[in-house]
């Protein structure tokens, strides 16, 4: 998944509760840029193409003038 944030809230190893699906194993983190972004993590993220994640973060996080880096996340659910 992708996230905006000022630093890092996970980290890799750790675990994170997520409502409705229960809890999650982090397997990386690592700061981007939307430009870095492929296919492959739109599919990963739940979206059918690049094109509709980057419209939907865009939708999420309308400012990016704001201080907050974009951060990659993987996990599994436990």
């Amino acid at each position: 998944t992708v996230r905006r944030w000022t630093g890092a809230r996970v980290q890799a190893g750790g675990r994170a509760f997520c409502p409705g699906l229960g809890w999650l194993r982090i397997e990386a983190v690592e700061p981007i840029r939307l430009s870095d972004l492929r296919k492959a993590d739109a599919i990963a993220d739940g979206f059918g193409s690049l094109r509709e994640l980057r419209k939907t973060l865009k939708a999420i996080y309308p400012h990016t003038d704001d201080g907050k880096s974009w951060w990659r996340v993987r996990f599994k659910l436990e």
